[in-house]
């Protein structure tokens, strides 16, 4: 039997300062992604994307575009729900990484219902743990981690009907350099495992990995994988709206990735914040799709 993947597009940008993030999952269809998982052998389906309707009049300061991003995220859980359900991987191409309350709470409803928790491991350059009440932007995709863990908005939060998604123990954040004051205290009293680029200098990437996998598998059914671009170092992804100096290399990007697969324990992945307004020949997308192979299997020989 082959592995069956399905790509799901949420073609959001209303959680960011910048837009064009919308045209995230365009992008990576165009740089060839499913014929990149079609020739890995697996049963590959895109099943276009989740409708985003447009943002309707005024919306708090606190939590911008609030209503439109929660109907998104409540349309894109029962779609990723039926997917695990029906036996697929779903890889979910974005889109700003507020999307992820959707994503996460599918992937865990899904287990949820057979009694197994699931991990989940977030790789980002920011934290993306600031609720309405820290956040100095509003911006919805600054956010995602805390609603996921059951704090910030009470309706992010609580998608799903149940809370935290992820115990803060199986949840880990690598690839971290750019956190606001506040956030950080958030990010400290949270009790997730955070592997910022010191210590991926210092120990290597395989090293951090390897200990976020056993984090994120210990006690669940496997992780989900939410993997924002702009963790990568904007001289291999310029594409994207929140660039930072000093990302992970191209190799190191795809050595997570390739050890996420060989693990066995993947369950669903997100590839979010591709930006075409910010990129280069459409660099950023083709690495994107890239990224998503190697987390599918394709390996070097």
């Amino acid at each position: 039997m082959k592995r069956k993947v399905a790509v799901l597009g949420v073609p959001l940008d209303l959680g960011a300062s910048k837009q064009g993030t919308s045209g995230g999952p365009a992008a990576v269809r165009r740089a060839k992604l499913l014929e990149m998982l079609e020739d890995l052998g697996l049963a590959a389906s895109d099943n276009g994307d989740v409708a985003v309707p447009k943002a309707a009049g005024r919306s708090s300061s606190k939590l911008k575009n609030a209503a439109v991003i929660l109907k998104v995220c409540r349309d894109l859980e029962k779609r990723v729900y039926d997917e695990v359900k029906g036996g697929h991987v779903p890889i979910t191409i974005g889109g700003d990484h507020s999307l992820a309350v959707g994503t996460v709470t599918g992937v865990a409803k899904a287990y949820r219902e057979e009694d197994k928790k699931i991990g989940l491991i977030w790789v980002d350059a920011h934290a993306d743990i600031n609720t309405p009440e820290t956040s100095p932007s509003g911006n919805i995709h600054g956010m995602p981690m805390a609603h996921i863990l059951g704090m910030g908005s009470r309706d992010f939060a609580r998608l799903g009907g149940f809370w935290p998604k992820v115990e803060p123990r199986n949840l880990c954040l690598i690839g971290v350099r750019d956190v606001d004051k506040a956030e950080a205290a958030n990010l400290r009293k949270s009790g997730v495992r955070v592997f910022s680029m010191q210590e991926i200098d210092r120990f290597g990437m395989g090293v951090v990995i390897e200990q976020a996998i056993d984090a994120a598998s210990d006690g669940t059914a496997g992780f989900h994988l939410s993997f924002d671009i702009d963790v990568v170092d904007p001289g291999s992804a310029p594409g994207t709206g929140t660039a930072k100096r000093g990302g992970l290399t191209y190799r190191e990007s795809h050595l997570l990735m390739e050890l996420a697969a060989d693990s066995e324990r993947l369950l669903g992945l997100d590839m979010v914040e591709i930006n075409p307004l910010e990129d280069v020949q459409n660099a950023t997308a083709v690495l994107a799709a890239e990224l998503v192979a190697s987390a599918m299997g394709k390996s070097i020989y």
